[in-house]
């Protein structure tokens, strides 16, 4: 199984000007070593085969002839090589030289492809030499180092037979600095990668320039661009060449050179299917295609994955076989972030809690100017979402200029309520100038068991739920009392699993943790700990270092004795199911491959995550009648779950889909004889 992704190369490789033979000898070592090394999609620097600073070099016919017998040379010692593999050299064509780019695969010249748009400002004289091809000149089929009716153009897509959505199209160096790139044009017609051969030289900025516009425009395209620039061997007669070589993902840089890097290839796993997945849900992207008044016929040149040797039956527009994607069975190489909503660079995760808060306080600061409300109610339990909660709440009320004072946290102890929680609570109320108020519960939750009939010695669902929901009765009835509204505590986490009492802790008026996950909940709560001093530093440092509970069954010793993680999972886990169920929509075999690969495998067994892998679609799934109703509550990441917002789901949807995946999963694990689903209370 590959689960979608290829391998990619960007290679510098070294080079001696206009030593056609010395430069094909070098492409071909690094394109064995970059196919050795898995990738699959190889590209070289723009004019690879001459050096793009040969001037006017380029009129002498020995050159050019020289660069198309050293094609052929590559051509011939990398059929063996599984590998797309994309060189540049010029072209002779007609009354014109055309810089292009040849397109190799297993003994075959598959397509040349031209550059449209050459600079002729500053230290670029390139229409000196070369001719451009136009994008009202339509692509025709020619004869070139020994391969007939070979595609010659801009318009042409690389496409895999047995696996349709990788879409493979071209484009050269200042193509991309221009307006309207080559490439808008093939990502709308299909093109999900695209590769780009360069020669870009290097000034003070440029690289940070080329950074940033490689990165927006694959987020603009939803697709993968491989960017190999020229070399440091390039002549430094009027110019400098550093090789940068970019990899970028739909806005994300998965690899990338230093300047003047002796390292001369770089590698990263693209995601196919994300990115398919991406421009499916981006349904602007599908409406542009639609839309497009220059869509063009393009040619394809299909390619088969299944390797059959059979169908190498010539060049130009037939078949030929491809290889396999990268990643099968093995490291992937980029990134796999094992917490998805927290940045994991310092600086970056300060940035996005100063943001979330921003968005989650100004959000709850609209909805009190609306309806003209000066008080509000909190349910304080010493945990990190009513911690949260409250401390977002304060930053609300100082944006309204409303006095703290009418922010009322409650605190309701039970049958189950620690002495470290409650005294958390009631610090960390008064250091946030809240006003402090208890209210025990015990007394009403024993007369409302008498009056269901439930057993107080019985701890069932109902022993739990009644605690939760004769809260709920009395933050509700005192905002009432007090013109207030309760603010929500609960997160996108325990949204997500079910795990809130229905019409109890499920319930409020305006939910500002809604769409923050738990991993999330405890940086922020981090960030405020780390910008406070004194007391209120050490409640929410000894907040942060309480276990997760409800705490709705009696303490041991005093001590907390019901841990939500060892009922229902890790919430790193869940979390990271999470962000690639909804994000991108993946199956459970790939979500479990991911999380192997960043590096949640080294700190579970593949029983343990697919034990929880199995609970949290379970629980997703059986869980979704507490998201139809859930209250309002802004937006602040890439996934919410209201049934207003981003998600909208039966709540009778079945789960046996994905649950019988897992059971292959578990089939294919030697050794394993099944795992366990997890169990644990608040079922509703």
């Amino acid at each position: 199984m590959n689960y979608g992704f290829i391998r990619g190369a960007c290679v510098s490789p070294e080079l001696v000007l206009a030593d056609c033979d010395f430069n094909a000898k070098k492409i071909i070592e690094e394109a064995k070593a970059a196919a050795g090394n898995g990738a699959k999609i190889i590209v070289f620097p723009e004019l690879s085969l001459t050096g793009y600073t040969c001037g006017d070099l380029f009129f002498q016919k020995s050159l050019l002839k020289s660069a198309e017998q050293a094609l052929s040379s590559i051509i011939k010692e990398t059929a063996g090589l599984n590998s797309l593999i994309f060189v540049g050299l010029p072209l002779a064509q007609g009354e014109g030289i055309y810089n292009v780019a040849a397109v190799i695969f297993k003994g075959h010249l598959l397509a040349l492809i031209a550059k449209s748009f050459l600079p002729n400002y500053g230290e670029f004289y390139e229409r000196r030499q070369f001719t451009p091809f136009q994008p009202d000149m339509e692509t025709r089929f020619i004869s070139f180092a020994g391969f007939d009716d070979l595609p010659f153009g801009t318009d042409i897509l690389i496409c895999d037979r047995d696996n349709p959505e990788l879409k493979i199209a071209c484009e050269l160096c200042e193509d991309l600095w221009t307006p309207f790139p080559p490439s808008i044009r093939h990502a709308l017609n299909g093109a999900n990668v695209i590769v780009n051969l360069s020669a870009g030289n290097e000034i003070i900025g440029k690289a940070d320039y080329r950074r940033n516009l490689i990165k927006n425009h694959s987020a603009k395209l939803i697709a993968a661009y491989l960017y190999s620039n020229a070399g440091k061997d390039e002549s430094t007669q009027d110019m400098v060449f550093a090789g940068h070589r970019l990899i970028c993902e739909n806005g994300s840089i998965l690899a990338q050179s230093k300047l003047f890097d002796d390292e001369r290839a770089i590698y990263a796993d693209i995601d196919i299917e994300r990115l398919c997945q991406e421009r499916r849900r981006t349904t602007s992207f599908g409406f542009s295609v639609n839309h497009a008044p220059f869509a063009q016929n393009y040619v394809t040149v299909q390619v088969n994955l299944s390797g059959d040797e059979a169908a190498l039956a010539g060049a130009g527009k037939s078949s030929v076989a491809a290889g396999t994607f990268a990643g099968e069975g093995g490291i992937l190489k980029r990134f796999i972030d094992p917490h998805p909503f927290v940045p994991s660079d310092k600086s970056a995760r300060t940035a996005r809690c100063e943001e979330v808060i921003t968005l989650q306080a100004q959000g709850l600061a609209k909805r009190l100017r609306h309806i003209k409300c000066q008080s509000a109610v909190i349910g304080l339990s010493g945990g990190l979402d009513s911690t949260l909660a409250l401390l977002v709440t304060c930053r609300a009320f100082d944006l309204c200029k409303l006095d703290r004072s009418k922010i009322t946290a409650i605190t309701m102890p039970c049958f189950g309520t620690s002495d470290r929680t409650y005294n958390n609570a009631c610090t960390l109320a008064r250091q946030c100038g809240a006003t402090l108020k208890e209210i025990p519960i015990a007394d009403s939750v024993r007369q409302h068991f008498k009056d269901i009939g439930q057993d107080e010695s019985l701890h069932d669902v109902t022993y739990e739920n009644g605690q939760a929901r004769t809260r709920t009765l009395v933050l509700m009835n005192y905002a009432n009392k007090t013109n207030g509204i309760v603010i929500g505590t609960g997160d996108l986490s325990e949204l997500a699993l079910g795990w809130c009492t229905y019409n109890g802790d499920h319930m409020s008026m305006y939910g500002v943790n809604s769409s923050v996950p738990k991993t999330l909940v405890r940086y922020l709560v981090e960030w405020f700990a780390d910008e406070a001093r004194g007391e209120t530093e050490a409640v929410l440092r000894d907040i942060l270092a309480t276990p997760v509970s409800p705490e709705l069954l009696p303490p041991t010793e005093g001590k907390i004795s019901q841990v939500t993680e060892d009922l229902v999972g890790p919430y790193e886990l869940h979390d990271f199911y999470l962000y690639y169920l909804l994000r991108f929509g993946f199956s459970p075999k790939k979500i479990f491959f991911l999380a192997k690969n960043a590096g949640l495998g080294d700190l579970y067994t593949d029983e343990i995550l697919l034990k929880w892998l199995r609970t949290f679609y379970r629980r997703f799934f059986s869980q979704q009648f507490k998201r139809s109703c859930m209250p309002d509550g802004a937006k602040v990441g890439t996934i919410n779950l209201s049934p207003r917002g981003d998600w909208r789901m039966p709540s009778d949807a079945s789960a046996a889909v994905w649950l019988k995946e897992i059971d292959q999963l578990e089939s294919e694990l030697e050794g394993v004889s099944g795992t366990g689903t997890g169990t644990g209370g608040k079922p509703c």
